[in-house]
């Protein structure tokens, strides 16, 4: 071996166990991944560490605006304490990044309520500390995925929020709540918008599998509880009641026609893409939120 190639040869590091924050453990049903020390930091930093933990990180009625009168003094805090807690939370799926959002929307002049909904979400960490994302050996020949949107669900703008979920196999890979730019005329169309979100991006995913030389074989499935935005995605004749949503998310329409892609329905108390969107109660939450594979780790990982 010459000195040049010996120079950048590269090295076994062994197993991964730590990655851009993330703790990776190794179990019998694959791996287990946690920001756990992160989160504590967090905690620590934010004069938290001995607070009384929430079940839910948001509450079920929780819709914050701008018309709170009562101004919060601190914004340097908020600010940091937003930013941590946003990368802390990166492995919690769920209305803690809608949540997160809602801070960032008002940082320009945030109110005692929103600190006060921070320090909820500060306070469900708290309890959710051991808590991480597992992944399974599993099969990755087909993506599924589940979205749901809150029309009209912000107060004070009226824009909608869309969530999406999307597993490889058995497994979570990709998911997202985020406010549509768009102001959306119905429900319907509100829905259809999270299916073009969840469509362009499990075609992404697709993309990045063949270059990966593992293309799937079979169509993505996309659940959705709303049957207008089903039938918006394989009704290709345009009505009067659908000319007001634009043409460029009825590219939809198209990857149904070309078969790779399979709209369907699923009952509202089975659609987990609600996680992402609203507060559910801790019943429904936790159901979801196991669905999701995020749990507390497996008894061979608590004794590492």
């Amino acid at each position: 071996m010459t000195k040049l190639s010996a120079e950048f040869a590269m090295k076994d590091l062994g197993s991964l166990s730590y990655f851009l924050g993330i703790a990776v453990t190794h179990n019998a049903q694959g791996l287990f991944l946690s920001q756990s020390k992160y989160a504590a930091n967090i905690l620590d930093r934010a004069g938290m560490t001995d607070c009384k933990s929430t079940p839910t990180p948001v509450a079920t009625t929780s819709k914050l605006s701008a018309s709170s009168t009562t101004p919060y003094a601190n914004l340097l805090l908020l600010c940091i304490v937003l930013l941590q807690v946003l990368f802390s939370t990166s492995l919690l799926p769920g209305p803690t990044f809608l949540m997160l959002y809602n801070r960032f929307t008002y940082l320009h002049d945030p109110k005692v309520e929103h600190m006060a909904a921070l320090h909820r979400i500060l306070r469900y960490l708290k309890g959710a500390l051991d808590h991480g994302l597992q992944l399974y050996r599993s099969s990755i020949s087909s993506l599924l995925s589940y979205t749901d949107a809150d029309w009209g669900g912000c107060p004070h703008t009226r824009q909608s929020t869309s969530g999406y979920c999307v597993f490889l196999g058995d497994n979570l890979i990709s998911w997202s709540s985020k406010r549509q730019p768009i102001l959306s005329k119905s429900s319907a169309e509100a829905e259809y918008r999270g299916d073009a979100n969840v469509v362009s991006k499990t075609c992404w995913l697709c993309n990045l599998l063949l270059e990966l030389h593992c293309p799937l074989m079979k169509a993505t499935l996309v659940y959705c509880d709303n049957v207008s935005a089903i039938y918006l995605s394989d009704n290709p004749v345009h009505h009067q009641h659908t000319k007001h949503i634009e043409i460029d998310i009825h590219f939809v329409r198209e990857k149904v026609k070309q078969g790779e892609v399979c709209v369907l329905h699923v009952p509202s108390q089975y659609q987990i893409a609600d996680i992402l969107i609203k507060g559910l109660p801790k019943i429904l939450f936790d159901e979801f939120f196991a669905s999701l594979s995020v749990r507390k780790p497996p008894d061979s990982t608590a004794r590492v």
